[in-house]
């Protein structure tokens, strides 16, 4: 029996599922009780699977979405009964690549969000190339709450999209973008009503499975390679703040107000 090899070869990882089906590689978190809050091994999986996408002949549009009712809530922030450090930086560098291997992909890769998209897991949708969503839907970059600052490529991402006057207004004042300012903005493609959304996704993944694979991928690169020239470096940047921040006593502080469910007092200057 021969080895197997490209996305067949993948190990199973908990809390992600991995289909490919008729050139549609179909990559679901699935942490639904959670809103798919993600760790290390999650997004380190989500990474090999598109990284392996790349060099599979049989993948021709990656469809990228979470189970339940949200996308993603970001890293997840629960530590063991009296824990006091910080976390680990595992999810931040796994996440720094999974967002570089959407990007990097030769084939059309489109995000189905159909409720939350916070922290690292609005990185992922946006590194996307098509987003669409849910009415429902919003986006959040809710890190200042809790001391730290936009990763994963957000910081690039977002202002690529937005601008640097709405990138701001998001990153720092942590709020939500609703989907249908998300795309008044020019954040994601389209907006669809909840029960819509699936059969919407189906038709545009239709849609690019009958394109021309090897123009699609051509295009994407060159938009990419215009639209983000500063990518890689926003990623260096984020990850060596980010560590830093991670050590400092507002996020301890930030972190302890979230489980605790009260107002942070930052003390940090």
């Amino acid at each position: 029996m021969p080895a197997k090899s490209g996305i067949a070869a993948l190990p199973p990882v908990d809390g992600l599922l991995v289909e490919l089906t008729a050139g549609v590689l179909t990559l679901t978190l699935n942490q639904p009780e959670t809103l798919n809050a993600l760790t290390a091994p999650v997004v380190a999986g989500l990474a090999d699977a598109l990284e392996a996408a790349a060099t599979d002949p049989r993948v021709r549009v990656v469809r990228l979405g979470g189970a339940g009712r949200g996308f993603s809530s970001g890293a997840g922030l629960s530590r063991p009964e009296g824990a006091e450090a910080p976390p680990p930086l595992d999810v931040l560098i796994e996440g720094n690549r999974a967002v570089r291997a959407i990007i990097d992909l030769p084939r059309p890769v489109v995000a189905v969000v159909q409720g939350p998209a916070a922290g690292i897991g609005v990185s992922l949708a946006l590194a996307c190339d098509l987003v669409i969503a849910a009415e429902e839907a919003y986006f959040l970059l809710a890190f200042t709450k809790i001391g730290l600052m936009p990763d994963g490529g957000a910081t690039a991402l977002v202002a690529a999209s937005v601008g640097r006057a709405r990138a701001m207004k998001m990153a720092l004042l942590a709020e939500r973008l609703h989907a249908a300012d998300a795309l008044a903005a020019g954040l994601i493609a389209a907006v669809h009503p909840a029960e819509e959304l699936p059969a919407a996704a189906d038709e545009l993944v239709s849609r690019l499975l009958a394109g021309p694979v090897v123009a699609y991928g051509n295009t994407k690169l060159a938009i990419n390679a215009a639209a983000l020239p500063e990518l890689d470096a926003a990623i260096a940047r984020e990850t060596a703040w980010q560590h830093r921040l991670l050590q400092a006593d507002d996020q301890r502080e930030g972190i302890a107000a979230f489980l605790e469910r009260r107002a942070p007092k930052f003390t940090d200057c």
